[in-house]
């Protein structure tokens, strides 16, 4: 890795955390909620808020990435609205004469999709895994009604798109000079999460696997266990330099590491011994979580992630 590149990067790490709920719009004069930063050269990504979806966020409360690779560019996450996905490829034409060539869905929520509308009005191909696609499929209008609630005049132009490609566990898209390894390394925090590996330059946009500024949320029927296993496992086997979370800034395994893999750990060993002792679900929500109380979200999802983790290990 040259120079240049780890130069590139710790100016960004450098930066004051910007990426809090309690923060106003960074970008004003645009439906995104900062404007694209360069994390290592030829590597963008307009950095979410890390509040929940509002109109004032415009929805855009995760990271949208591309790459410039020298015969078009990839885009990581459609975005959560047509309006979104367009403002983001304003934001590439301005940098590049390079068409978007393809657009990859982390998942099957709405940040990652619903934009899905404009690429493929652009005629632009969209991959996703196979079980994102299911998602999109079954939950796609319930998701869409979600953010058209919040969204309002915002989500005019938006409908569910599935994406027209399709992958198990791994694919690689050669693209100029750049070699993509799109994975699904494994299950996580949801349904059909995928990783986004460049081993040349030893970047991974590793969708929500890996939090580090905003708290993990454990949804319904999660597996925090196999999440655990293919953290430390797969994801870390990886060797990743440099880590675009799906939320928050640019960052490193270490961080990430500390506020996935083991704030899982912790919530789960709390849990475990809260069992252990024949504790109740009613008694499960406020096991002690201070440790991690500075992140974002924490308020929103703390207690609910402790009775989730409950549920799940009552029956292990």
């Amino acid at each position: 890795m040259t120079k240049f590149f780890a130069a590139a990067i710790a100016a960004v790490l450098a930066m004051p955390a910007q990426a809090s709920e309690d923060i106003a719009d960074q970008y004003p004069q645009s439906e995104l909620y900062e404007k694209p930063v360069e994390v290592i050269p030829h590597v963008f990504s307009a950095i979410g808020a890390t509040a929940p979806p509002t109109y004032e966020n415009s929805g855009h409360n995760n990271n949208l990435s591309f790459v410039v690779t020298g015969d078009g560019v990839v885009v990581i996450n459609g975005g959560a609205s047509y309006r979104l996905a367009k403002a983001l490829h304003d934001e590439i034409k301005a940098l590049t004469d390079q068409p978007v060539k393809l657009v990859i869905n982390e998942n099957g929520q709405g940040h990652a999709m619903l934009g899905n509308s404009y690429w493929a009005e652009q005629g632009v191909d969209i991959l996703a895994h196979e079980e994102a696609i299911h998602e999109i499929e079954e939950e796609g209008d319930f998701i869409l009604q979600g953010m058209q609630r919040y969204n309002k005049d915002k989500a005019e132009g938006t409908s569910v798109v599935v994406p027209n490609l399709s992958f198990e566990d791994k694919t690689t898209v050669e693209m100029g000079d750049v070699t993509f390894e799109v994975l699904h390394l494994g299950p996580a925090h949801g349904p059909g999460d995928t990783q986004v590996w460049i081993p040349q330059w030893e970047i991974v946009i590793a969708g929500d696997i890996a939090f580090h500024e905003r708290m993990p949320p454990i949804f319904p029927g999660a597996d925090t266990d196999a999440w655990i296993e293919t953290f430390d496992g797969p994801f870390t086997d990886l060797g990743a330099t440099y880590v675009i979370p799906g939320h928050g800034h640019p960052t490193n395994m270490a961080q990430v590491t500390r506020y996935t893999s083991e704030y899982l750990k912790d919530l789960r060993a709390k849990i475990g011994e809260h069992l252990d002792n024949g504790g109740e679900l009613a008694d499960a929500y406020y096991v002690d979580q201070s440790e991690w109380s500075h992140l974002d979200t924490f308020e929103e999802l703390a207690t609910k992630n402790a009775g989730r983790v409950f549920e799940e290990m009552e029956w292990e």
